[in-house]
């Protein structure tokens, strides 16, 4: 993104940010644009090197509460959106990206636009809690395996809300996917039922959010910006009460490693990276779809997983734990070969 760009981003409701040219179909089997797929290659980019970072917090360095470093993540966006928006180097609301004037700029988001987001905020809240918890308790390998399980309860989810539809090249390149998962975790010997529960918990609030994402999003007038504004406003206070009254804020100070400057660095990056995640997520989102934005973390696996053997250890070499994952990237790659050529 250009510093300074007053054109941020195209509506919401715009067919070009859905990537699918409207609403006249139930099937999304439209080709992927050139501005979808370089949304879709950022978010991998970004969701592979946060993974790794929270997981050294959580794991290398011991850190017992996962939900600080949500709210550090959730008060430092918020805190960059301000300034941003102050500076004017980005607007919050479509009409403001095709329309620029100091007036308009002045004001933020209306309370009644702040509430219409309130749906999207809670899923928002769910999903990032589920998600940095399940980091904790199940080895890389196998979290970014459980992971691939999202796409099942995104298409159901997306099924419930908007009766969306996939065509069956799209069904069997997910099924393919789950398949490979299931081969992958069959010999999974640090089986923890409460790290696989909370992964697979981590799935559905994925799906939930994603499908909001597209629905409220869609309707609320903000562009991409503008919805992780309101994510903020709204779950920062709940998340901030939430970890006093658990005793985190406390634990936090009297975490050994909160002044050490390898520990600082981690949470720092942590920030940073959860910012543009984010925003490639609402983006990727939007311009593709919530079942892309899904098979996106699905092939970024492939580097997570070669990582997090290097950097934290994992499984050890199985034939059958390999043939699952080579299924389940076979998986990915046929959905990413099925939404290019628009099948």
């Amino acid at each position: 993104m250009a510093a300074g760009s007053k054109h941020v981003l195209l509506p919401l409701s715009d067919p070009q940010m859905r990537g699918s040219g409207g609403d006249e179909s139930l099937f999304k089997g439209s080709a992927m644009t050139k501005r979808g797929a370089v949304a879709a290659v950022s978010y991998m980019s970004c969701a592979v090197l946060l993974v790794l970072f929270n997981k050294a917090a959580l794991s290398s360095y011991n850190f017992p509460c996962a939900n600080v470093i949500t709210l550090f993540q959730m008060i430092s966006s918020t805190l960059i959106l301000f300034a941003m928006r102050r500076w004017k180097i980005i607007s919050f609301t479509a009409a403001e990206s095709r329309t620029v004037s100091d007036n308009h700029l002045a004001g933020f988001v209306s309370l009644p636009t702040l509430l219409h987001t309130l749906p999207l905020s809670l899923a928002y809240l769910f999903y990032m809690l589920a998600s940095m918890e399940s980091v904790r308790g199940v080895n890389v390998p196998m979290y970014t395996t459980l992971r691939r399980t999202t796409v099942v309860f995104t298409i159901i989810v997306e099924y419930l809300l908007t009766r969306q539809k996939y065509s069956n090249s799209v069904l069997s390149s997910v099924g393919l996917i789950v398949f490979g998962a299931f081969v992958a975790g069959a010999r999974d010997m640090s089986y923890d039922s409460y790290g696989y529960g909370v992964v697979l918990l981590a799935n559905l609030t994925t799906a939930i959010y994603l499908a909001t994402i597209a629905r409220i999003g869609k309707s609320s007038g903000l562009n991409s910006f503008g919805l992780m504004w309101c994510n903020g406003l709204i779950c920062g206070p709940v998340l901030l009460l939430w970890t006093y009254i658990q005793g985190d804020l406390t634990r936090t100070m009297n975490f050994p490693y909160l002044n050490d400057y390898g520990f600082q660095a981690v949470m720092l990056v942590s920030c940073i990276l959860a910012f543009f995640l984010n925003y490639s997520i609402f983006l990727n989102t939007t311009l593709n779809s919530a079942l892309t934005q899904t098979m996106c973390g699905n092939l970024k696996d492939l580097f997570t997983i070669g990582l997090g053997w290097l950097v934290f250890g994992g499984l050890p070499f199985d034939l059958l734990n390999v043939v699952g994952q080579g299924l389940g990237f076979f998986g990915s790659g046929l959905y990413a070969y099925c939404k290019l050529t628009g099948r």
